[in-house]
């Protein structure tokens, strides 16, 4: 049965209330506190419950504890000894964790991922594949190995690294664009060329999904150093979204204004040029502990100050800003 024009909009919105209605039941009834707020508000007894249910029995969870105390103290004494200047007035070594981490995150939007999804019907009916049926259930395929591909990167990110999996995707995504676009070289439509387009479709979600997806936000989070991660992944984040914002809104016009042909190919020569940015710039963050980053990026722009503002913090802690060192066996 077909449904009115004028109310099937409505029915699609009020879908969208399903899975909020979900996520605030489970984070309500179903999702512990997170141990660190638990730790900036005094109730470490219930933060050690917390990590203890995840950990494997008879772990000693007071170790982690220490070390979120410590962090959280450290983020605050760089907040009070930093605040903005050193986002707005970068050393070199910070300017390159910024160009790495925020440039992450606004390569994610750049490959066009957000506007594909929005506009993928458009698409569909641009390749000839009209029937709002068919549309739907393709929809939903697309929707499937998306999610599924998602699994396996989270089993891939921890072996075989970040840097892998950000080429396996960026090149993937390229290759899925060409197929995309020789689907619409001739302006004609044949089963040939629909058959196409859904499968260069499934390929870009597919490559977007080992990659580009889940390891960009993995990677801004392990570049930045305690000195400037909250202020910096603010950036990233502003970043991210003001790209989105920009592919999103000129999508049609830009697709229509090249044709489609040339658009892909436009997108999939994007998709080269991140690679080979990601390439130059881009370390392994797999396995590296934040002071490893900071040394890394003070090596290679020969700025001494990262790891001088890092030991400024951890000295000043040892100098009294820890009330509880004499508990913390990790404290110097």
């Amino acid at each position: 049965a077909t449904v009115d024009e004028n109310v099937a909009w409505r029915y699609m919105f009020a879908l969208g209330i399903i899975l909020p209605c979900v996520v605030i039941y489970l984070a309500s009834f179903v999702m512990p506190e997170s141990p660190r707020w638990l730790v900036t508000n005094n109730r470490e007894e219930e933060a050690r419950e917390v990590l203890q249910s995840v950990y494997p029995e008879g772990y000693d969870v007071n170790m982690i504890v220490y070390e979120i105390k410590d962090d959280i103290k450290k983020e605050e004494i760089a907040e009070h000894r930093h605040g903005w200047g050193v986002i707005l007035h970068p050393s070199p070594a910070y300017k390159r964790m910024l160009l790495v981490g925020v440039g992450t995150a606004i390569a994610q939007q750049a490959v066009g991922i957000d506007a594909i999804l929005y506009f993928m019907v458009f698409i569909l009916d641009q390749s000839g594949i009209t029937s709002r049926v068919t549309q739907m259930w393709i929809l939903v395929g697309l929707g499937l190995v998306k999610l599924c591909v998602i699994f396996v990167a989270g089993l891939l990110l921890d072996k075989t690294g970040r840097r892998p999996l950000m080429f396996i995707s960026l090149l993937g995504m390229s290759v899925s664009f060409i197929i995309v676009s020789l689907s619409f070289i001739g302006g004609t439509t044949t089963a040939a060329s629909e058959t196409a387009v859904i499968v260069g479709l499934a390929l870009y979600l597919a490559f977007f999904s080992i990659g580009m997806g889940p390891a960009t936000w993995t990677i801004a989070s392990e570049v930045f150093t305690t000195t400037i991660r909250a202020k910096a992944m603010s950036l990233a984040t502003f970043g991210n979204r003001a790209t989105a914002t920009i592919f999103s809104s000129s999508f049609l016009s830009v697709a229509n204004a090249m044709g489609w042909s040339p658009f892909f190919i436009m997108m999939a020569v994007v998709c080269l040029v991140i690679l080979v940015w990601i390439y130059i710039y881009l370390p392994e963050t797999k396995g590296r502990h934040l002071e490893e980053m900071a040394q890394y990026f003070a090596e290679i722009t020969g700025d001494a100050s990262v790891i001088e503002a890092e030991r400024a913090l951890h000295d000043r802690r040892g100098g009294g800003v820890d009330d509880d060192d004499d508990e913390n066996p990790q404290s110097e």
